[in-house]
């Protein structure tokens, strides 16, 4: 399991060094205009979705919580689909082969579901406590 979250996590900074990379590099190349209004855009809906979450919660600090909690249920989705997928893969084709796999693979499913309930459970209760409780 160990070396499944270590490969997995050393995966995600490598690409993550080559993704910087790739920023630096295209960063010294002019952009045209319809790019850089893209990226402003983009900018300007994340201030006022971030604005729109502040005024719910009348707080800067619980907007922002909210904010990232709801990116976080957002994006948690395709990566837990994802976990499952692999630890699917790990028992039923891999774990055919090795029974010691076999385990591996379960757990991973567990794992990837109980992280997909949470993250999608914690918005709710944070709402729920935040603005049921407080006001």
């Amino acid at each position: 399991m160990k070396k499944i979250l270590i490969s997995v996590l050393s995966m995600f900074v490598i690409c993550g060094i080559a993704f910087m990379g790739s920023v630096e590099a295209s960063s010294s190349n002019v952009l045209d205009e319809k790019t850089t209004s893209q990226i402003i855009e983009i900018k300007e809906k994340t201030k006022n979705e971030l604005k729109d979450f502040q005024e719910a919660y009348g707080n800067e600090t619980y907007g922002l919580t909210a904010y990232i909690l709801s990116k976080v249920r957002v994006y948690s989705i395709p990566l837990c689909f994802i976990g499952i997928a692999v630890g699917a893969i790990w028992q039923y084709v891999i774990g055919i082969r090795k029974m010691d796999v076999h385990d591996r693979g379960l757990f991973l499913i567990i794992s990837f579901v109980t992280i997909f309930v949470i993250c999608q459970v914690l918005p709710l209760i944070f709402a729920i406590v935040v603005k049921g409780w407080r006001s």
